[in-house]
């Protein structure tokens, strides 16, 4: 059986956003997937974690048994993937969303965590990668704690894991400090349009 391959031209760059959690991640994608100034195709992360209210299926996320993940993962179908926040839930990016982009005249826009852009970059290195964060560290355990749908072990848990990741956003070839969402848009769509540029003048 052959392997699936991730289709993608060699000029068409991947894009990834990553950033610890309450980093307001999910607000910045949804602007940029309104407002971006180059065209981005979501990939669809798969995971095996429950799904929250309001959450549809094929839209969010994928959602997968633990056996359905472990299937695909034999058969070679993820570009990455990761057990995350230390809860044992699984995360990844199945290779068909990349072609998926591709196939529809996209660049593919992946919102994952740093382990899994760091197996992305080694096999893209025109991945474009942005690393969001607050200004404080104190700010993430505030907006944790504000949600108020978390246990303290949980609470503990992805706060070191923030610590973990904040370490790791030397890695990223952007860092976008996330306390003005109009100011982080608009420089994340400066940094895709002077690589469209950079494309379309033939310099990579």
């Amino acid at each position: 059986m052959s392997e699936p391959q991730a289709c993608i031209p060699p000029h068409i760059p991947i894009v990834v956003l990553s950033g610890p959690t309450a980093s307001g991640k999910t607000t910045i994608v949804n602007r940029l997937m309104q407002d971006s100034p180059v065209k981005l195709i979501k990939a669809i992360s798969a995971t095996t974690r429950p799904r929250r209210k309001g959450e549809v299926d094929g839209e969010d996320y994928y959602f997968l048994s633990t056996e359905q993940f472990e299937k695909r993962q034999e058969n070679n179908e993820f570009l990455e993937c990761e057990q995350v926040h230390g809860l044992g839930y699984w995360y990844g990016t199945l290779k068909s969303e990349v072609g998926r982009a591709a196939e529809e005249g996209g660049w593919p826009f992946l919102e994952i965590d740093v382990q899994g852009t760091l197996k992305l970059i080694d096999q893209f290195p025109q991945t474009i990668t942005l690393f969001v964060r607050t200004s404080s560290d104190e700010e993430y355990e505030k907006r944790i704690r504000n949600r108020g749908t978390e246990s303290e072990e949980v609470i503990e848990k992805r706060l070191a894991t923030i610590r973990k990741e904040l370490e790791q956003a030397q890695y990223y070839s952007h860092v976008i400090i996330n306390d003005d969402l109009e100011r982080a848009v608009t420089e994340i769509g400066t940094i895709l349009k002077q690589r469209e540029q950079e494309i379309n003048a033939g310099r990579i």
